[in-house]
């Protein structure tokens, strides 16, 4: 445990955090923005349903290589450079988009922006966990799931307010991405290097130096010393390094609650807003007023599981989370099933976001930034967050196909579930990790 005696300069801690997470702002943006775009895009591009699946989830695929990127240059160049590139491939790709003239141009945009989204969905959880100290580590990385929802609303809310303006909208609202990319970038290059990182690569006077920012020299020592300890026996971050079997309980952990935070459906109701309440026969101004009420619910819920994952810890709030979404789904399929009022069907949506807002979302990225050992934190976390892209991906692309087979209720009993075999997963397998050091963890997840 770190010695509660020490004092931590928390508005520095905050700010470096804040600044980090702005990542998130970018994956909150892109994330929404198809939800408000697609009436738009199914017109201009003449979209079926393959197309559409296709074209929201191509996101997730350069989410994938962005992982790739992210994971193996985190842990040879350093934490901050992704971050800096991260900023500058999204404002590239906000302008590609805005500007695309066919499908084919497009997608490849699309494709871009995730590349850009995929690094700082690694690196943002990733620095903000190694410079936290343990007693405020989940609240802070959670910093990055509320900025995300952020982006959510306050896209949501733009693409409210730009609906009106002609079948050229959806260009005004991917183009907006070059405004949080450029504050994004601005704001990374006032961030130290991780401390951590620069241990690990013999930078010993630059950690002490960063370190004696967020605490006090006994602080500053402490760390230092127990990170040397953590990588005594270790060696060069390699795949088979993060294969080991002793590295493998983390790993299963990790990639599992990736893939179940997806597949857990919560992204169809995100990405997909328009077409479950078009299903029900609401009209296009009440499928975006939907996306703004669940961007409010979601960044409310968010803040309460900020205040809550130190103190209720990380586990209760999966479990509570993932049982909830189960049986908040079977009412979503029943209620679109009978074709119930919409007011209804919203009900039971905004009831499925809070429980998502409050356990999955936030305390995933967290668990994923914390469980792994220092010498390969970056690319076993790149691998659990690919994980979570592949997952990504197929959802998005299978809903649109899925209610046309079956029909827009149909999936949500498959979501369902998929909750209920989580819900089993974390009782079993996933240890409580608030108040520890990361190095301290290392005992509880790796096997020796």
């Amino acid at each position: 445990m770190e010695n509660q005696n020490i004092s931590f300069n928390s508005r520095y801690i905050l700010f470096i955090s804040f600044i980090s997470a702005l990542g998130g702002y970018l994956f909150g943006f892109d994330f929404a923005v198809i939800s408000g775009a697609l009436p738009f895009l199914r017109t201009a591009f003449g979209l079926n349903e393959y197309w559409e699946g296709f074209l929201t989830g191509s996101l997730a695929l350069g989410c994938i290589l962005g992982c790739l990127i992210a994971g193996k240059s985190a842990d040879l160049y350093g934490r901050k450079p992704g971050l800096m590139l991260s900023a500058l491939i999204f404002a590239v790709s906000s302008a590609g988009m805005a500007f695309s003239n066919t499908l084919t141009v497009f997608i490849i945009m699309r494709f871009c922006a995730g590349i850009g989204v995929g690094m700082a969905s690694i690196l943002s959880p990733l620095y903000i966990a190694e410079i936290s100290p343990a007693a405020i580590r989940g609240r802070n990385v959670a910093i990055n799931q509320l900025t995300t929802v952020i982006g959510i609303l306050v896209t949501n809310l733009c693409n409210y307010s730009l609906a009106d303006n002609g079948s050229e909208a959806w260009r005004w609202m991917f183009g907006l991405g070059i405004v949080p990319s450029a504050l994004f970038f601005t704001g990374v290059t006032l961030l130290p290097e991780s401390p951590r990182w620069q241990i690990q690569k013999g930078l010993i006077d630059k950690a002490h130096q960063t370190l004696l920012k967020i605490g006090k020299d006994g602080f500053a020592v402490q760390t230092i010393k127990e990170v040397n300890k953590s990588l005594e026996h270790s060696s060069t971050p390699t795949l088979k390094a993060v294969f080991h079997k002793s590295v493998r309980p983390a790993l299963l952990i990790g990639i599992t609650l990736a893939v179940f935070q997806q597949l857990c459906g919560i992204n169809v109701v995100f990405n997909y807003t328009s077409t479950i309440f078009e299903a029900v026969g609401a009209d296009l101004d009440r499928q975006l007023f939907e996306t703004v009420a669940i961007g409010i619910v979601n960044l409310c819920f968010t803040v309460l599981a900020m205040w809550q994952v130190d103190k209720l810890g990380r586990r209760p709030l999966m479990l509570i989370g993932s049982l909830g979404l189960a049986f908040a789904y079977l009412a979503i399929a029943y209620f679109l099933n009978i074709k119930a009022n919409p007011n209804l069907i919203s009900i039971f949506v905004l009831l499925a976001i809070a429980l998502y807002a409050t356990s999955l979302a936030p305390v995933t990225w967290v668990l994923i930034s914390e469980i792994f050992p220092n010498h390969i934190r970056g690319l076993a976390s790149s691998i659990s967050v690919v994980s979570l892209w592949v997952a990504y991906f197929i959802l998005v692309f299978t809903f649109p196909i899925l209610a046309k087979l079956i029909g827009t209720y149909g999936p949500f009993y498959f979501y369902s579930a998929i909750c209920f075999a989580g819900w089993l997963f974390i009782k079993l397998k996933v240890k409580e990790t608030k108040g520890q050091t990361l190095e301290q963890l290392e005992n509880n997840f790796i096997s020796h």
